[in-house]
């Protein structure tokens, strides 16, 4: 209880709660179990509530008319998603599936609501999370337009690592858990284009690759190769 408390407190909204309005929040939660690779809500689903990852990870995506995936990120524990739904009641406007086995905390909106209007410090720290998802979306966009493979590679790789890399002795160990076209889907490539990527990388000594998972062995290069 005591670690579960600790990963909420970090979510964007636990952050504007004192320690009686936390508690009486909590007490709201429904403790949400995913399996590797069930789907939580599927684009189009209608949304009634959001969620906190306790333990695991969870990507986010959208399917285009043809079938092909989008991946739009990948979150993991302390990290909210599915508020949107509570300040826009439209549907779903993109799938959320376990990458991994995951624990999530779920709120739903008629519980969050009386502590938005009692406590409108709870809405300016649900909007800044929405904002500075809005923030990434548009450098997303424009790394499409003005960054190529390798370099759109080297960012996520960074990214992933900033929120799930360990210090080891060899380098930073990045255990990502996304199979190669999730990771393709993530950077917007060919699976091809980011498997060359990341065998130029590798043969440079700046990473070694490994199952599901990286070891960063020169971060200041990788950062030189993502600007």
């Amino acid at each position: 209880m005591d670690e579960t408390n600790e990963v909420l407190s970090k979510a964007p909204l636990f952050e504007a709660l004192d320690e009686d309005g936390s508690a009486a929040l909590r007490a709201t939660i429904s403790e949400v179990r995913l399996g590797r690779g069930q789907t939580l809500f599927s684009e189009g689903d209608e949304g009634d509530r959001l969620y906190v990852i306790l333990a695991g990870k969870v990507k986010l995506t959208r399917t285009a008319v043809d079938g092909r995936e989008n991946l739009l990120g990948v979150l993991g524990p302390g990290e909210m998603f599915g508020e949107l739904s509570l300040f826009d009641p439209r549907p779903r406007t993109a799938s959320a599936v376990a990458v991994t086995d995951a624990i999530l905390a779920g709120l739903g909106h008629d519980d969050l609501r009386p502590f938005i209007s009692q406590q409108p410090e709870v809405a300016v720290h649900l909007l800044k999370s929405l904002a500075t998802r809005l923030r990434r979306t548009n450098d997303v966009m424009a790394d499409l337009v003005f960054t190529d493979v390798p370099g759109r590679v080297a960012k996520a790789l960074l990214d992933l690592a900033e929120r799930f890399g360990k210090e080891g002795e060899d380098g930073l160990h990045v255990h990502h858990d996304l199979t190669q076209e999730e990771l393709a889907q993530l950077v917007g490539a060919s699976r091809e284009t980011v498997n060359k990527a990341l065998a130029e990388f590798a043969l440079r000594g700046w990473l070694r690759i490994e199952a599901k998972a990286v070891v960063l062995l020169d971060i200041e290069r990788m950062r030189r190769r993502a600007r």
